[in-house]
């Protein structure tokens, strides 16, 4: 059995870092962890007090991400294909990342989303645009057919050829809580289970199958696996100060067959991100909002993202789900390292539940009766660590130790 140990740190040398991306955001935290952390400072998103009616019992939470460089495979591969509804998938990416992560502090609805799409309008036609706005109103009415009430507060559509060759895809969520149903991930402590919610397969409100990349390490993903083909013809879809040897650097061209899968690679890297909001509206109907100690997204820094939370705590993942053929593709493609690649990508374990043993059989219950694969991955102990600080030990699919 290898252990190996990491700083986590974005100056740690990695291929998701040498193409200019950091899975720890350490420069951003430098910044935001000095400012106001709200009035629960410990939970997955900032909240604060009640600012738009000013009552005392409820609080207001606001959330912005996007669908990264997700949008720059959705160009490439309408640019082969000329599939415009590639971006209906864009659409779900970009809401997800918000919604999930408002999941987190226990919004479940009663939310409103505002999109904002930067384009150059040289490259990104009207019916790019129409697939993106229709995109964007059928997964929302997904969500309300499922419980969860979203709602589409309108956004903008900038022309910005300046700014992008291509487009960005970006969105913002606020929605109002009541105080006393907040999740506060300060709340993790030792002796609790973690139970993980899978990112691939199909699910019962999805259409397809899903892969599991979801929104982060896309732009590792599609350089480790795509060739130099794409570089040549799409030389808008990368950072021209990135070294070369780290752009389009795989051998796979989008309609190729994934290894170990149904999807072509094109398919796979474009799944659209899979949202539990089912699952988590029907797992606080079940548990009582104090029992949920934790939920935590696994989006930038992959199973390291829970480091974050709590006080004092040992996060022991050592029974992960199975890794989905996408993962082990871009593994192999770019050999890189098992403690980068869980803490870049979900590696099939997306979303992680924090709870007491009594409570494990009905979130897993929960998730089966959606047809999400999940399982105790794991659990918390007191920290280890002489400073009391928290961390995380990772025992990959392979029996691999890792240590952050």
């Amino acid at each position: 059995m290898e252990i190996s140990k990491t700083a986590n740190k974005s100056g740690a040398q990695g291929r998701y870092a040498e193409r200019g991306v950091s899975s720890s955001k350490d420069e951003v935290h430098a910044v935001v962890d000095k400012i106001d952390k709200g009035i629960f400072p410990g939970a997955f998103c900032k909240i604060t007090e009640d600012f738009l009616t000013k009552n005392p019992a409820l609080c207001n939470c606001t959330h912005s991400d996007g669908s990264g460089t997700k949008s720059l495979l959705a160009y490439m591969y309408w640019k082969e294909t000329g599939d415009a509804s590639v971006y209906r998938g864009i659409a779900q990416d970009s809401i997800v990342m918000n919604i999930d992560d408002l999941l987190c502090i226990g919004v479940v609805g009663n939310a409103v989303i505002s999109s904002t799409i930067n384009r150059n309008a040289k490259s990104i036609p009207g019916e790019v645009l129409a697939n993106l706005i229709e995109g964007t109103e059928e997964f929302l009415q997904l969500l309300r057919d499922f419980g969860v009430d979203v709602r589409s507060g309108g956004g903008e559509t900038a022309d910005v050829g300046d700014l992008t060759p291509t487009c960005t895809v970006d969105s913002c969520a606020t929605a109002v809580l009541e105080r006393a149903r907040v999740i506060d991930a300060s709340r993790i402590r030792p002796g609790l289970a973690i139970v993980a919610l899978s990112s691939a397969g199909t699910c019962a409100y999805e259409p397809a199958e899903n892969s599991g990349i979801a929104s982060n390490g896309l732009t590792s993903a599609r350089h480790e696996m795509l060739c130099k083909y794409y570089a040549e013809k799409y030389p808008e879809t990368f950072d021209k100060h990135i070294n070369p040897e780290f752009v389009y650097c795989g051998t796979a061209k989008l309609e190729d067959a994934l290894p170990g899968s149904t999807l072509s690679v094109g398919k796979a890297l474009l799944s659209p991100t899979r949202t539990y909001a089912p699952f988590v509206l029907r797992l606080l109907k079940e548990i009582p909002t104090e029992r949920v100690y934790g939920l935590v997204h696994c989006s930038g820094g992959a199973l390291t993202k829970s480091i974050r939370f709590g006080k004092n705590i040992h996060f022991v993942k050592n029974n992960l789900l199975p890794v989905p053929p996408i993962f082990r593709a871009i593994r192999d493609a770019g050999k890189t390292s098992a403690a980068e690649m869980h803490r870049v990508y979900n590696m099939g374990q997306r979303l992680e539940i924090y709870v007491e043993e009594r409570d494990v059989a009905t979130t897993l219950q929960i998730a089966n009766s959606l047809g999400i694969e999940a399982k105790i991955m794991g659990h918390t102990e007191a920290s280890q660590r002489p400073n009391g600080a928290n961390h995380i030990t990772v025992t990959t699919a392979t029996g691999e130790v890792v240590e952050y």
